[in-house]
C-alpha cells in the first residue's frame, strides 16, 4: 500500500511533539546560559548550527532561513568563541534528556526507536543541508533520546523541503512569517523571536497586500489557498522516509508513540499554540 502525504504529515507530528521540546525546554535554556553568550537565541543557533561545525551566519541565515539575518550576526561566530560546537550539541541533548525523562519517565521504547530508526534509513541527503549535516552526527547512547533524535532528523528533513515550498511559492522570510503566522495562529511567537523589525514586518504585510494575499481581516481566500499549496508540497517531499518504514510500521509507530506525546502535551512545557493542535 502506498504512503500518502497525509499519512506520513500524522506521523511526522506525532513523533514532533517529543523532538520539539528542545526548543522550550527551561532546562535546554539553562544549558545555553551557562555558555554566558547574551545575543538572542544564541544557544538556538549553535545547537542546532552545531551539526555544520563553526560555521559562517550566512550558512544559517540561508538554511534556517526566516530569521533576521542581523539576529544571527549577532550570535554567530560568537557562540564558537563560548564552546565548540559539539560542547553546544551536548548542551542541547543533556537538557532534552533531564526533560522528557522527568515527564516520561523511563518508558520501553526500544521498538519506537527500532522503527523510527527505520523511518530515518529512508532519507536522502541530496538539497537537504541541515539533515545531511545532522545525519552525519553519531546517535544518543540513551533510548528516549535515540526516539527524539530520530525526530530531529526527520524534521530537518521536513525543515529543509519546506523552505525549497517556501521558495517555490515565492515567500520571502518575512511573507513566509506572516502568512505561516497567520495559518497557525502563531503570528505573536513568530513575530516575537525572527528578530525583525516592525518597519520590516510592515513592509513584508504589505508586498503580501499587493499581491492579494492578505488584508485587514488576515488571509485571503488566495492567502490561505497559497499556504495550503506550501503544505502540500512539504508533505509531499517529506514522504520518503515513512514511505520506506511503510503503512503498517507507520501505524505501529504512532500507535506506541501516541501515549508519550499526550505526556508531553499536558506537561505544560510547550506554548499554548502548539498544545491548541495537539
Amino acid at each position: 500500500m502506498t504512503v500518502t502525504p497525509a499519512l506520513a504529515r500524522r506521523a511526522w507530528g506525532t513523533l514532533e511533539t517529543l523532538h520539539v521540546t528542545g526548543f522550550f525546554a527551561p532546562e535546554v535554556t539553562a544549558a545555553y546560559d551557562r555558555f554566558g553568550v547574551p545575543a538572542t537565541r544564541a544557544g538556538y543557533f549553535a545547537a542546532r548550527g552545531s551539526a555544520f561545525g563553526p560555521c559562517a551566519p550566512e550558512l544559517v541565515i540561508s538554511t534556517f532561513y526566516v530569521f533576521a539575518p542581523k539576529l544571527v550576526r549577532a550570535a554567530v561566530p560568537a557562540v564558537w568563541a563560548a564552546g565548540t560546537p559539539e560542547e553546544w550539541a551536548t548542551a542541547r541533548r543533556d537538557g532534552v534528556a533531564a526533560r522528557l525523562h522527568d515527564v516520561l519517565g523511563e518508558p520501553d521504547v526500544a521498538e519506537a526507536v527500532e522503527l523510527a530508526r527505520e523511518a530515518c534509513a529512508g532519507l536522502t541527503p541530496a538539497g537537504r543541508p541541515v539533515y545531511a549535516a545532522w545525519s552525519a552526527q553519531p546517535w544518543p547512547e540513551d533510548p528516549l533520546l535515540q526516539l527524539w533524535h530520530a525526530g530531529l532528523l526527520l524534521r530537518e528533513h521536513r525543515g529543509d523541503g519546506h523552505v525549497t515550498a517556501l521558495l517555490s511559492a515565492g515567500l520571502d522570510p518575512v511573507e513566509a512569517l506572516v502568512t505561516g503566522g497567520l495559518a497557525s495562529d502563531s503570528t505573536e511567537f513568530v513575530r516575537t523571536t525572527r528578530g525583525w523589525t516592525d518597519e520590516e514586518w510592515a513592509a513584508g504585510v504589505e508586498r503580501l497586500r499587493a499581491r492579494g494575499l492578505v488584508d485587514d481581516d488576515g488571509l485571503t481566500q488566495a492567502g490561505r489557498d497559497l499556504r495550503d499549496d506550501v503544505e502540500t508540497v512539504t508533505d509531499f517531499l517529506a514522504v520518503e522516509g515513512w514511505a520506506h518504514l511503510g503503512e503498517d510500521g507507520i501505524g505501529r509507530l504512532v500507535e506506541l508513540v501516541t501515549p508519550l506525546r499526550e505526556q508531553v502535551l499536558a506537561s505544560g512545557v510547550l506554548p499554548d499554540w502548539i498544545r491548541s493542535r495537539g
